[in-house]
């Protein structure tokens, strides 16, 4: 006698109770009873999220979500507002206050990472001779423990030191311009971008690998930000560029950042009661 499975109730990738009643505040952007509502927000979130961890294109989203059109406009809404920069805001504070640092950095790590291009994100890809790969820069700015305080996509021919400015004015905007020093590699070392970097209060430190040294070694601070590179690419969107605007590929990452952040917190609320 064969048995039978139990309905589908969720994906792995479902948000779950206790993460849905952190950010449900700052993801609705209209009141609930709205005439114009007509799928539940929560279940556009998991929507997103489905997306976001399986790397499936859009149209695909399963059934069991709402209309893929309605998961993907709401989620430019939702990118368009700012909403997952504000709960990366927020969290960052309080996970620092947690790991009993103050709620504010005083540091930065920045460092970049090539995504390869395809044909959706092909006409704005750029070569990067030391990868050997087209397709553009993720530019990403850490706090000492991993938390997101600024991004910025370009293509990947661009060079890493010409975008210290726009990074630099990101965290302080980010922290009140509570970022006194950025720990960097060679690539963002220069009298320009030292000067970029000044103009906004902030000091390049360059950690750079003693040439005496031979395979993998783990650099101080720098490896702070290489973790936060490997947590986003556990999402399969992120693999790759998949995105035909700039703004949308940066606006995923700050999405991911959003949903690492709410479970470390509910991890750390949990463990704490």
């Amino acid at each position: 006698m064969s048995k039978t499975r139990p309905p589908v109730t969720g994906f792995p990738s479902d948000v779950s109770d206790e993460e849905w009643a952190f950010i449900a505040p700052y993801l609705t952007l209209m009141v609930e009873t709205a005439a114009q509502r007509r799928y539940p927000l929560r279940a556009v979130f998991n929507g997103m999220r489905y997306i976001v961890k399986t790397g499936a294109p859009w149209r695909w989203t399963p059934h069991e979500y709402p209309p893929w059109e309605i998961v993907y406009q709401q989620t430019q809404r939702w990118l368009k507002a700012g909403v997952f920069m504000a709960i990366v805001d927020d969290l960052r504070a309080l996970l620092r206050i947690c790991e009993g640092k103050e709620p504010l950095p005083s540091a930065a790590i920045f460092d970049s990472r090539t995504l390869q291009s395809t044909p959706e994100s092909g006409a704005r890809a750029g070569y990067d001779g030391a990868k050997k790969r087209k397709g553009n820069k993720v530019h990403l700015a850490v706090d000492t423990l991993g938390h997101l305080l600024g991004l910025y996509v370009t293509p990947a021919n661009e060079q890493d030191r010409a975008q210290v400015s726009e990074l630099a004015a990101q965290v302080q905007e980010a922290t009140g311009k509570h970022i006194k020093i950025a720990f960097v590699d060679a690539g963002y070392t220069g009298e320009k971008a030292a000067q970029d970097a000044a103009d906004e209060g902030i000091e390049l430190h360059a950690v750079t690998l003693d040439h005496v040294k031979k395979g993998f070694v783990l650099l101080p601070k720098r490896w702070v930000v290489e973790r936060s590179f490997a947590w986003t690419s556990r999402f399969r969107r992120l693999a790759r560029d998949y995105e035909r605007l700039p703004e949308t590929l940066a606006g995923i990452h700050v999405a991911v950042f959003a949903i690492l952040m709410v479970q470390k917190w509910v991890s750390l609320v949990a463990s704490s009661s």
